[in-house]
């Protein structure tokens, strides 16, 4: 294992200097989300239980926009090593295109439909109602969002991803004002509740997005050509579908089949108590997770731009190291989400949120499962998302990453719910058999050199 970690120092600033926006980056976004939660949380356990109700279709919306921020990485990494930039703007263009049209259109049809479309998560009526004000709202929030983390991803894939932070940070600090301002009806405005929650959030996606159009003129490092990104012709639409579809439908329908366990969940006895504790304790896995995430970016950058430039004896070597500094920092996140459980979360946290006894246990119970997945996760985020991806490979990671959410996530976290009626330990272990299967396929792929494409065009 040590003699894959042997690579000049310059490969390792290149890859922290990757790593760490993105790190900040995610506690950021992740940090805005716990806050939220917090915050509604203190209005009572039903407001707590009501908000991934509201979420869970707005997901696969979030999780759809991910697709096409990935599919445009791919291209933008590979043809930055080329040092094409008149493609990126086209490429920018396409999935500018794509990701307005499909998010404004969901976010259209939650706003006119959300008690049809929420009463599909849970029968739970009087959860639903709460739910459906927060949702209008938030549905072109997250199409604003989706505007902006695309044109994040573009500099994150030319190497600048301290847009990023900057950017985030000031959204953040903007909306976690206006939810204490909002939420509790502070400095003399009305007690919104859970809706000014959504509000501030809308709010705070707005000015990201301008920022994002004064920065796409004036910056040095990457200019935005509007007559290429509003016009990127046929042939790199043509190349964005035929690269990014695969990763667009990979991450769709992943989406709906992870919004299946909130469903699930949602279905079981003590619905309201399980779904209060999976607010929870999804917020703080995201938290936990965002080294693992940065590692598997950095690896797609890394990867995408030796590809590009004709290196690809280079990229297999550095994937090799990248994977085992993944499982390492996997290791080293699962030791610290321990440590903040004993320490910070049962003693001083879950008691801020009003939970109940049950919804606690279940929380903690949540937690435990995934920081014993965290090292494996981390693994296979590193080769899937980091390696397939960056090496064009987007097919054969789709029927890898969607296939065993399907035939054995699922299957095994429906049966144990919804049939043998278990506790949700044994439904949340579900995930667990994942990994196992999905980075054993993975690893296996990799292993035949198949996965590496190059994707730009002379």
């Amino acid at each position: 294992m040590l003699k894959h970690f042997k690579q000049p120092s310059k490969f390792y600033k290149n890859v922290f200097a990757l790593m760490v926006p993105m790190v900040l980056q995610n506690i950021i976004t992740h940090t805005v989300a716990l806050t939220d939660t917090f915050m509604v949380g203190m209005l009572g356990e039903e407001y707590l239980a009501a908000m991934p109700i509201a979420l869970v279709p707005l997901f696969i919306v979030l999780i759809f926009s991910f697709g096409v921020q990935s599919g445009t990485s791919i291209l933008v990494a590979q043809y930055w090593g080329k040092g094409n930039l008149d493609v990126i703007n086209r490429v920018l263009g396409v999935g500018f295109y794509v990701v307005a049209i499909v998010t404004f259109s969901a976010a259209f049809v939650m706003y006119n439909f959300p008690y049809q479309i929420l009463s599909f998560v849970t029968p739970e009526l009087h959860l639903v109602s709460i739910a459906v004000p927060y949702a209008r709202i938030t549905a072109f929030s997250m199409a604003l969002s989706a505007i902006s983390m695309l044109y994040f991803a573009c500099h994150r894939s030319i190497e600048n991803p301290r847009l990023g932070v900057i950017v985030l940070s000031i959204s953040a600090c903007f909306s976690i004002f206006w939810n204490w301002v909002l939420i509790f009806g502070n400095l003399g405005f009305p007690e919104l509740g859970i809706q000014g929650a959504a509000i501030s959030t809308l709010s705070a996606r707005t000015l990201e997005v301008i920022i994002v159009t004064i920065h796409a003129r004036r910056n040095k490092r990457f200019r935005v050509k509007f007559a290429l990104f509003f016009r990127p012709g046929i042939t790199m639409t043509k190349d964005f579908f035929k690269y990014s579809l695969p990763v667009m439908a990979n991450e769709a329908l992943w989406g709906v089949g992870f919004m299946m366990f909130p469903v699930i969940f949602g279905h079981m006895t003590g619905a309201q108590t399980i779904l209060a504790a999976y607010n929870i304790s999804s917020n703080l896995e995201r938290l936990f997770a965002v080294a693992l995430f940065a590692c598997g970016g950095a690896t797609a950058v890394i990867v995408g731009r030796e590809i590009g430039a004709g290196r690809r004896e280079q990229a297999e070597r550095y994937v090799k190291t990248l994977t085992r500094l993944g499982f390492l920092m996997g290791v080293g996140s699962a030791g610290l989400l321990m440590l903040v459980r004993f320490t910070v979360l049962e003693p001083f946290v879950f008691p801020l949120y009003s939970l109940s006894e049950d919804a606690a246990s279940a929380a903690t119970i949540m937690l435990t499962i995934y920081a014993a997945i965290l090292p494996m996760r981390a693994t296979g985020v590193t080769m899937g998302l980091g390696a397939m991806r960056g090496g064009g490979d987007v097919k054969a990671f789709m029927f890898i990453d969607v296939g065993t959410m399907y035939f054995v996530a699922l299957p095994l976290a429906a049966i144990a719910g919804l049939v043998l009626r278990l506790e949700i330990g044994f439904v949340y272990g579900a995930l667990f058999v994942e990994e196992i299967v999905k980075t054993s396929l993975i690893y296996g792929r990799l292993r035949s050199r198949k996965w590496i494409h190059d994707v730009t065009r002379d």
